[in-house]
């Protein structure tokens, strides 16, 4: 009984130690200020989040409350580039007509506009982006005259909003090249593949119509995807099997010519990559290695694990070609058509995807060429396993 009491006595004061603990740390960890500065962090994010969105009805109704915060306002309004009210939070609404002719004010003149009242007063900040172009105006009520400092607030909370939708921007625009880069890919998927796969299909028609249906219904499936309007990024598995569709076309006109082997480590095929990233990469090696006055070739494909990485290369045993050509940036601008290599471009699309690649996921993630004439070519890319912001 003795040793019970005791050891319920230990477990309690270790208990009331650890809480003394426990709150002398609060206490040094989170002073008045470091609470103030982390709660206007924490809304600055919330506002963020719209905001990178662009500036919309939608966006603005979400922000508002969080930049009224952050500006200490009563009252706080958006309006777009017009002047026209997009959001409003908080009291005061008998202040929108007011807001709405001093919203336009101030992004005519690119300065902050003051509305005096008998008892509050209107801030509206244009919302300013690329050095002078008004994307709109935020409006803010306070009671009484503004100072120095309650100007200079409303200015900094504008900026903070201006840098957001500057980064949403920036985004619109990084997907709108990434959607022409697809289109440029597109163009460059090579019309003599087009043709000659028309050509093979009607050769099936007659002798073999089974062959011949299968062909089509493959060629229907690949330009599908090839075309399909939706997203720049895709998943291995998908580029994958669209390359199996193609290989199929171009094996039943190359018949055992075309040797195509393929190692696909199953735990890669999750991986997303960028879409069509592969397409130009066997296109080539198939003209490679079936080029250059050859009467055959190979064609590999591997994708492996690599820890936080997959690592993908496709290889050709064909004519290969100058590293040197490689080193003076004339990725897309290399010929096959002899041993001269004058005559038709090759290297279509392999800038373009190596663009991608490093815009996507960074410098080290392009393309690596491994090349020399007579010896066929590799090229290998390296894909992170896992990209925040980044899905198919």
């Amino acid at each position: 009984m003795t040793t019970f009491v005791v050891a319920v006595a230990v477990v309690a004061v270790m208990a009331l130690v650890v809480l003394l603990i426990w709150r002398r740390t609060q206490r040094v960890v989170t002073t008045p200020a470091q609470r103030a500065v982390h709660q206007a962090l924490h809304t600055a994010s919330l506002a963020a989040v719209p905001l990178r969105r662009g500036l919309t009805e939608e966006s603005a109704r979400a922000a508002a409350p969080h930049l009224r915060t952050l500006a200490a306002a009563e009252g706080l309004g958006v309006a777009d580039a017009e002047g026209v009210l997009l959001a409003w939070d908080g009291p005061h609404t008998g202040m929108l007509e007011s807001f709405a002719d001093a919203a336009r004010r101030a992004i005519a003149s690119e300065r902050p506009v003051l509305v005096d009242g008998d008892e509050h007063t209107l801030i509206a900040q244009p919302l300013l982006i690329d050095v002078g172009a008004a994307v709109g105006a935020l409006g803010m009520v306070i009671t009484g005259k503004p100072g120095p400092g309650m100007l200079g607030a409303a200015a900094e909370v504008a900026r903070y909003a201006c840098g957001q939708l500057e980064l949403a921007e920036l985004d619109a625009s990084r997907a709108r090249v990434d959607r022409a880069e697809v289109r440029a890919l597109r163009a460059q998927i090579s019309p003599h593949f087009i043709y000659n796969a028309l050509n093979t299909i009607a050769s099936f028609v007659r002798t073999d119509p089974d062959r011949a249906r299968e062909l089509i219904l493959e060629f229907a499936d690949f330009t599908r995807y090839s075309f399909r309007a939706a997203g720049e990024f895709t998943v291995l598995a998908d580029e994958l099997r669209n390359i199996e569709r193609y290989l199929a076309l171009e094996q039943a006109r190359f018949g055992d010519a075309l040797d195509v082997r393929l190692r696909i480590a199953p735990e890669v095929l999750g991986v997303v990559l960028p879409f069509l990233a592969l397409q130009p990469l066997v296109e080539n090696a198939v003209r490679h290695g079936l080029g250059g006055g050859r009467h055959g070739g190979q064609l590999s494909i591997v994708a492996s694990d690599e820890g936080t990485d997959c690592l993908i290369s496709v290889e050709d045993d064909g004519i290969g070609m100058d590293p040197d050509l490689l080193r003076s940036g004339a990725l897309d601008a290399v010929d096959t058509s002899g041993p001269t290599r004058t005559g038709e471009a090759a290297h279509v699309g392999l800038s373009n995807v190596d663009d991608r690649l490093r815009a996507a996921f960074g410098n080290d993630y392009g393309l690596v060429v491994e090349t020399a004439p007579g010896a066929g070519t590799k090229v290998s890319m390296r894909v992170p396993k896992f990209r925040p912001g980044i899905r198919a």
